[in-house]
């Protein structure tokens, strides 16, 4: 799997092609009480916004960590309200004991958790929250329809590791707490859908670092065979430490 610069290269797609988090995810980190207008919030791993525009809306002040140049670059024009650190979460300076909320949102994979995790623990007052949630594209519970069925093959073909450790809610959160720096609050999962189109697919697929952009073109190709518009099924899920 290429490392996360694979997106710096593709920070327009990225930005036009992957979907916002769903609303249900939003309404229980406002139910957490994590949303504070005027508290301070740190993003790690914050692409072009997806998680730090909604935090920058509810009041939140931002310091936003990206280490992708052209990433960083379009969340300083995008959101010039937060403070962009141009690094990675492992290299960013964070005060201890200032945030009242950490947020890794479909980032956590890239991170060495032996430095970030003792750093986000520094770096939060002692009640503060640190959230981490991530898209899954494709719910391994729903029905399995025919574009699924051709993603399934085109994947199969291409062999290799996994992807379902890095996207597993049980594994994550176990992983996170085995240190002991933090306790699990939370863990849930949200179901979604969207409606993709063949060029829809192709963007989107293209963003994924470990699909080839053939790859990509196939799947969008599948699109097109199977009437022009597809409805995928995602999750999403979010867990809360304290």
């Amino acid at each position: 799997m290429p490392g996360p610069m694979h997106f710096d290269e593709q920070a327009g797609e990225y930005e036009r092609a992957r979907p916002p988090y769903p609303d249900a995810l939003w309404a229980r980190v406002r139910e957490l009480g994590a949303l504070r207008p005027g508290r301070r919030a740190v993003d790690l791993g914050a692409g072009t916004g997806q998680a730090t525009g909604p935090l920058l809306a509810a009041g939140m002040d931002m310091v936003a960590v990206e280490p992708g140049p052209r990433l960083a670059a379009r969340l300083r024009e995008r959101y010039p309200a937060a403070r962009v650190q141009p690094v990675a979460a492992e290299d960013a300076e964070l005060d201890d004991a200032v945030f009242d909320l950490a947020v890794a949102a479909t980032s956590l994979h890239w991170m060495d958790l032996d430095v970030v995790l003792p750093k986000v623990r520094r770096a939060l007052t002692p009640d503060g929250w640190f959230l981490v949630w991530r898209n899954v594209f494709g719910d391994p519970d729903a029905a399995v329809t025919p574009f699924r069925e051709r993603v399934d093959a085109i994947v199969a073909r291409r062999g290799g590791a996994s992807r379902r450790a890095l996207e597993d809610t049980g594994t994550t959160a176990e992983r996170l707490v085995a240190g002991g720096l933090f306790t699990l609050a939370s863990a849930d999962t949200f179901r979604w859908s969207l409606d993709l189109d063949e060029e829809v697919v192709r963007r989107l697929f293209r963003t994924f670092s470990d699909w080839t952009p053939a790859e990509a073109d196939e799947a969008a190709a599948a699109v097109r065979e199977l009437g022009g518009v597809v409805t995928e099924r995602y999750t999403s899920w979010l867990i809360a430490l304290r």
